[in-house]
Formats: structure tokens, C-alpha cells, sequence
């Protein structure tokens, strides 16, 4: 029997249901430690990261604001926002859409840990465009995308959710049709709980 397939228009309504349940839920381990060091080691201390669908800023956001980066947090779902807001009130946590990123500003680096995926291939297309569009030239892009092209259910809270990639080399292309290119990728890493990982750097 075929898996169904989530519908990606219904992917804001589960976070805005969810969020407590996922945010009690969320490993605070930094499983993505390794990742998260060599994203940072390549961005000028204390620089601008731009978080894209930042969640409840556990572990990530959390993360650049301990090691001193100013953090600018994105996400389309306002229950997560407002759990963001609690902790940090201080903080820059705005709501909006990354498929219509439009922030008119520039970062030394973006990061979209278990965001990115949940859009379609077509969409992800269009917003590495925008990611390169605001990223600073030698910028750096982390993001988690699927170990190969296709789409499937995920799971967030107790319902599920639509995930998306394209294949390595689709992103490769889409990348280096941006001004960007791809930096680092390992599918399935075992030290991130078989999270596919993709680092990329915009041409300086």
C-alpha cells in the first residue's frame, strides 16, 4: 500500500496545533553540533544568521545567540513564534512565509534546520533564490533536505506532515544558478539522527 502524502498546504495549520507537543518533544542534545560548529566557523564573530522557520528557537536559535551572533528568527507559524517570544523577549522574531522571503536586508549566514524540507521541490527552487538574495557575498547556508528527490510523510507532534527534496545534484545546479555553491552535503548522518545535511557558500 502507497504512503500518503501529506497535503504542504496543511503544513502551517499541524505547527500552529502543535507546538507545544513538539517543542516539549524537541531534542535539546545539539546532535547537530558538528554541523552547527563548521556553519559558524565560517561566519565573522558576532555576525547577522538568519534563523528561517526558527520554531520555538530550541536548540538552533538558542545556539547562535549563546555564541554570540545576532539572530533574526523567521517562522510562518505564530504558536512556535510566540513560545520564541516568551523565552527571549528581547529577540528579533518576526512572522512570514520563507516562500515570499522578502526582508530587504542581508545576512552572514542562513540556516533552515527541519524547515526547508517541508516545501515543494518548485518552491525550494524559488527560495534558494531568495536565500541567495539575502545573503551577504561568502554568506553561508546550512539547511536538511531528504537523502534523494521525491516527497513523504514526516511527522511533527502526533500528525503528519509534508516533506520534499530535490536529488544532490538537483541542488547543486539550483545552487550554482544562484551564485552559490555546494560547500558540504552528507545523506543520512548517523551524528544528526540520519538527518540529510547540505551546507552551501554564496560567491564572494
Amino acid at each position: 500500500m502507497n504512503k500518503v502524502i501529506p497535503d504542504p498546504e496543511d503544513t502551517r495549520d499541524v505547527y500552529e496545533r502543535q507546538a507545544a507537543l513538539y517543542d516539549a518533544a524537541r531534542s535539546r542534545a545539539l546532535f547537530e553540533a558538528k554541523w552547527l560548529a563548521r556553519f559558524t566557523a565560517s561566519l565573522p564573530p558576532g555576525g547577522r544568521v538568519l534563523d528561517l522557520g526558527c520554531g520555538s528557537g530550541e536548540p538552533i536559535a538558542r545556539w547562535f545567540i549563546a555564541e554570540g551572533f545576532t539572530v533574526t528568527g523567521v517562522d510562518f507559524a505564530r504558536a512556535m513564534l510566540d513560545i520564541a517570544r516568551g523565552r527571549w523577549p528581547e529577540g528579533d522574531w518576526r512572522e512570514a512565509d520563507m516562500r515570499q522571503l522578502e526582508l530587504g536586508e542581508t545576512f552572514d549566514g542562513i540556516i533552515a534546520w527541519d524547515s526547508f524540507f517541508h516545501l515543494r521541490p518548485e518552491e525550494q527552487a524559488d527560495c534558494i533564490a531568495r536565500i541567495a538574495a539575502h545573503l551577504e557575498p561568502g554568506g553561508a547556508f546550512l539547511t536538511t533536505v531528504g537523502h534523494r528527490a521525491g516527497s513523504e510523510a514526516g511527522t511533527v507532534g502526533n500528525e503528519p506532515v509534508y516533506h520534499a527534496s530535490l536529488s544532490p545534484a538537483g541542488y547543486a545546479q539550483c545552487l550554482e544558478e544562484n551564485g552559490m555553491r555546494l560547500t558540504g552535503f552528507m545523506a543520512r548522518d548517523p551524528e544528526t539522527q540520519d538527518h540529510s545535511v547540505l551546507m552551501a557558500r554564496k560567491d564572494g
